[in-house]
C-alpha cells in the first residue's frame, strides 16, 4: 500500500460536462469529480453544491452564463463537506442554503473538516488561496422548504442520515429531476468517512419513491432516465450495504481495523476498484464502517492528525 493518499497523487485534470436535463435543469460533471447542479428559473439562477474554492467556481460560474443572465440568487448546500462549499463565495448570491443538521455540523467539525480534505485531496482545491474561509449559511431550514424562482416550484428536502447526518436534496417536482448531493454516488468510489451507514439505504429508498426522471448524483455522470436514475440509487445502496456487512462481520470476529480493511478490499475492490477515487475513499470507507459497527453512531471528527493515524494503522495491508 502506498505512503500516503491515493489521492495525493492523483493530479491530472478531469474533463468537464456541462448538460442541459430538463427545460431549466443542467448538469456540471467532470468525470467522478464533485458534481454541481444548476437551476435556472424565470428571474434567477440557483446553484446546487458550489465546488471547493472560488477559483473552481468560476468554471460553473462560466458555463451558467453561456446559458442565461440572470442573477444567481441561491446556492445550496447538501451538506458540510470543504470540497462542496468552499467555493460558495464565488456566486455572491443572496442567500446560502444548508439544513438545520448541516448548520450544526459545519459548527462542530468545519475548521477541521476543510483542513484534513484540504491535505488529502490537492487536485480538487486547486486557487486554495482564494477560500475566504468557513462557508455559513445565511438560512436554514427542518425538514423541507419551498423555493420559487419565478413560477418555477424547487423543494429543498432533508430526506434523512447517509452520507453524512444533515444531507439535503433538491427536486424540481415539475420536470421530476433530483439533485442528490453524495446521497447518489455512481460510477465513482463512494465517500463514507462521515456517513450514517445503517440509515443511508432507507433514506435513499425516500429518493426513490420521487421517482426521477433525471439525476444529478454528487460523483459520477449526470442521470436522464428512470431507469438510469434506479440503477445510480441502487449502486450506491449495494456499496453501502456491501461495505457496512463487511463491518459488522468484521466486528463479531473481534477483528482488527487493519483486518476489516483487508476484509473489505477483498469483497469490494473486484466490483468497485477500477472507479476514480475508489482507493482514496476505501480507508475513510471502512474506519466509519468499523467504528458504526462497534456502536461509535455520531461520526468521530477528521483532523489531518487523525488521518495520518489511520493510514499508518492500515499501512501494511497490500490491496
Amino acid at each position: 500500500m502506498p505512503k500516503t493518499f491515493a489521492s495525493q497523487a492523483d493530479l491530472k485534470a478531469k474533463k468537464i460536462s456541462f448538460r442541459k436535463l430538463s427545460a431549466n435543469c443542467y448538469a456540471f460533471t467532470a468525470e467522478g469529480d464533485p458534481n454541481t447542479g444548476v437551476i435556472v428559473g424565470d428571474d434567477g439562477v440557483m446553484v446546487i453544491d458550489a465546488q471547493a474554492t472560488p477559483v473552481m467556481a468560476r468554471e460553473v460560474i462560466r458555463r451558467i452564463r453561456r446559458v442565461t443572465s440572470k442573477p444567481i440568487k441561491y446556492v445550496v448546500l447538501s451538506h458540510y463537506h470543504a470540497v462542496r462549499v468552499l467555493g460558495a463565495s464565488a456566486y455572491r448570491a443572496r442567500e446560502i442554503i444548508a439544513s438545520q443538521a448541516t448548520l450544526g455540523l459545519i459548527r462542530e467539525r468545519g475548521r477541521q473538516d476543510m483542513a484534513s480534505e484540504i491535505g488529502r485531496f490537492p487536485r480538487l482545491f486547486r486557487g486554495k488561496e482564494s477560500i475566504p474561509g468557513l462557508t455559513w449559511p445565511t438560512l436554514t431550514f427542518r425538514s423541507e422548504m419551498t423555493v420559487m424562482l419565478g413560477r418555477l416550484e424547487v423543494r429543498i428536502i432533508q430526506p434523512g442520515p447517509g452520507h453524512t447526518g444533515g444531507d439535503t436534496i433538491v427536486w424540481v417536482p415539475s420536470q421530476r429531476v433530483l439533485f442528490s448531493g453524495d446521497l447518489v454516488e455512481y460510477e465513482a468510489g463512494i465517500y463514507t468517512g462521515d456517513a450514517h451507514l445503517e440509515e443511508w439505504p432507507n433514506t435513499l429508498d425516500r429518493l426513490r419513491a420521487l421517482k426521477p426522471r433525471a439525476l444529478v448524483p454528487g460523483r459520477g455522470p449526470a442521470l436522464t432516465t428512470p431507469a438510469q436514475c434506479a440503477k445510480a440509487i441502487r449502486f450506491t445502496q449495494d456499496f453501502v450495504r456491501g461495505l457496512y456487512s463487511v463491518a459488522r462481520l468484521g466486528v463479531r470476529k473481534r477483528r482488527s481495523l487493519q483486518q476489516v480493511f483487508a476484509m473489505a478490499r477483498r469483497r469490494m475492490d473486484p466490483r468497485y476498484g477500477a472507479y476514480p477515487i475508489y482507493e482514496h475513499c476505501m480507508p475513510f470507507d471502512v474506519s466509519r464502517a468499523y467504528d458504526e459497527a462497534r456502536g461509535i453512531k455520531h461520526p468521530r471528527i477528521w483532523t489531518a492528525q487523525r488521518d495520518r493515524e489511520m493510514w499508518r494503522e492500515i499501512a501494511d495491508v497490500g490491496a
